[in-house]
């Protein structure tokens, strides 16, 4: 085979292991910088409120779960909810048994997925290619913006993503040419374990996406031997045996569950507009783009590598990794139903191929092409500062300018953390010290998005509604009904520990009023006539409708209210004494 030019990545090689030094890094830094990332990682998980939707759906159905005690049957606000499986719901009630009820119990399946998704990467680059690969594997995956913000946010997208980075990465190991037998036997039981619990988080794309990515691979590289060491035969029977008792049972005591489920939340989700998430077929590269942004500048070296990977007989793990990415993101594209956290399973991926770029710059003592790269991203942050003052010009949605301007100001302290970290890991690699430099580069991104995470509570807290929360304590008890009159709010119910009782539009909660028609009111004159003939209850509205009924005269006492909703009792909370 030809020589590749002089101008590409050398292939990837195994790094050798040093004394007194982990990954290339002396271990102290090393252990010093993981107790580091660990640590933000976790606290912040608690630094906002639960926002809308995802979070405070997850977060509540997730309670009424931890309350019922019925694992099987999955609910929200009350009625049956059949969108998507219990796996991630399983795990944050474990979290409130085990911590109490909270924001961050809620976030806790995100977290660990995330961080379970940068150990499964660093774990599988080291196989393949040393300690200096698995850790700036880990690097690249950390300070990738829509895995860092994916993980601190309440969704099933990360969840699942969690447990595809452990199929890729369980594969990746099995099929390594020095794994023994038992050992790749031992990585295929894993991926398909992996796999099972992707389907039990989000359904059947748990299986689907490695399937795809595997024929892709196959049919490029042409290793048709990659299929008889699946073990396919163990393999399925693990994953049957994890994924298929819940699909059986639910059916079993909810026989409308098969035909919602796997036809109307599987294929018409991606065959139609349904949900009215259509987008443009691109809609999913400004993602990628913003989410991938710190090493886009890598792919240069990274289509190297992949183009001069060694290919004997055996595994190519790029070629897999280019593989897997490609055909997530295909897949995703070409549906009809799109929403940002849908592609997060090909970050995994996309990290192992940009250390593999890595890995060819580290082989020059100070390479061009990273200085053009920092260079690129100080202009960026450079750009991010001066624009920072722009949130509170364009007041949107419910979103008063003061909550904006406030969250400019997070956004420029972030911006300027990022160009900090950027000037330091200039530094470095002037010194030659090109491996401490890109950890401060990983780590000033990191940071930067942390922080603007972290600084979107001044706009979180005021749309959760948790400032509403002790007025309307102090008036609801637990028996009382709360009606939501047009209006399904996902985090407030939440925050006061109470279900709503729908009123004329269900929104999200059509099937479950379709199944249990007594626990909601389908007209405003049935919620008007438990109104005011029923007993004490308050409604949450939005402030139009609480205008609306206002000039129709029903008796109303206000209880509490913020620029998105009104919350009104048909009693007098504070009676003259």
């Amino acid at each position: 085979m030809p020589a590749p030019p002089a101008s590409s990545a050398p292939p990837v090689v195994p790094q050798p292991a040093v004394a007194g030094r982990i990954a290339g890094l002396p271990a102290p830094w090393f252990w010093a910088g993981l107790l580091l990332l660990a640590g933000v990682w976790f606290f912040t998980l608690d630094a906002r409120h639960l926002l809308r939707s995802d979070e405070g759906r997850y977060a509540e159905i997730a309670r009424e779960m931890y309350l019922s005690g019925d694992w099987v049957t999955i609910r929200y606000q009350g009625l049956k909810y059949f969108e998507k499986p219990p796996f991630h719901l399983w795990m944050t009630v474990l979290a409130y048994h085990a911590f109490g009820v909270g924001d961050w119990q809620a976030r806790l399946c995100v977290g660990l997925s995330g961080a379970l998704g940068v150990a499964a990467v660093a774990g599988a680059a080291r196989r393949w290619w040393g300690p200096r690969a698995a850790l700036l594997a880990a690097l690249v995956l950390v300070a990738a913006p829509a895995w860092n913000l994916g993980a601190h946010f309440n969704s099933l997208d990360m969840s699942v993503s969690g447990a595809l980075a452990l199929v890729l990465a369980a594969l990746l190991r099995a099929q390594h040419p020095e794994t023994s037998a038992p050992a790749q036997r031992g990585w295929m039981l894993v991926a398909w374990a992996a796999m099972a619990v992707a389907v039990l988080t989000k359904g059947l794309i748990g299986i689907v996406l490695p399937g795809l990515a595997l024929v892709v691979y196959t049919l490029v590289v042409r290793d048709w031997a990659l299929w008889r060491r699946l073990h396919l035969v163990a393999g399925t029977a693990l994953f049957l045996l994890i994924s298929a008792p819940w699909f059986v049972l639910v059916s079993l005591r909810n026989p409308e569950f098969p035909q919602f489920f796997f036809i109307h939340e599987h294929w018409d989700r991606y065959t139609s507009t349904i949900h009215h998430r259509n987008q443009p077929l691109w809609y999913f590269v400004p993602q990628l783009l913003g989410g991938f942004l710190p090493w886009l500048g890598l792919a240069p070296r990274a289509w190297a590598a992949l183009r001069h990977e060694p290919a004997p007989r055996g595994f190519r793990p790029l070629a897999f990794c280019a593989a897997w990415a490609g055909a997530i993101f295909v897949f995703f594209s070409l549906s009809d139903s799109k929403l940002p956290g849908y592609i997060l399973p090909v970050y995994p991926a996309l990290a192992l191929l940009a250390a593999a770029g890595l890995e060819g710059l580290l082989a020059q003592p100070k390479p061009a092409a990273w200085r053009r790269q920092l260079a690129a991203m100080l202009a960026v942050a450079g750009l991010g500062f001066a624009a920072s003052w722009l949130p509170g010009r364009w007041p949107a949605g419910g979103t008063d300018g003061a909550q904006l301007r406030a969250y400019g100001l997070w956004l420029a302290g972030a911006c300027a953390l990022l160009a900090a970290g950027l000037a330091a890991a200039w530094r470095l690699h002037r010194r030659g010290a090109l491996l401490p430099s890109i950890g401060a580069y990983a780590l000033a991104f990191f940071g930067a998005t942390t922080l603007g995470l972290v600084g979107h509570e001044t706009i979180g807290r005021p749309a959760s509604g948790v400032d509403l929360v002790p007025a309307i304590d102090a008036v609801l008890t637990p028996q009382m009904p709360l009606y939501g009159v047009r209006l399904l709010d996902h985090t407030l119910p939440f925050y006061l520990r109470h279900t709503l009782i729908m009123v004329e539009k269900p929104d999200e909660l059509a099937f479950g009023t379709r199944q249990e028609p007594s626990k909601w009111l389908p007209t405003m004159a049935d919620f008007e006539r438990v109104w005011r003939d029923g007993p004490h209850a308050l409604a949450l509205m939005s402030p139009a409708t609480y205008a609306r009924l206002e000039r129709e005269h029903l008796p109303m006492t206000l209880v509490a209210q913020d620029e998105r909703r009104v919350v009104v009792a048909n009693f007098d909370p504070h009676p003259a004494r």
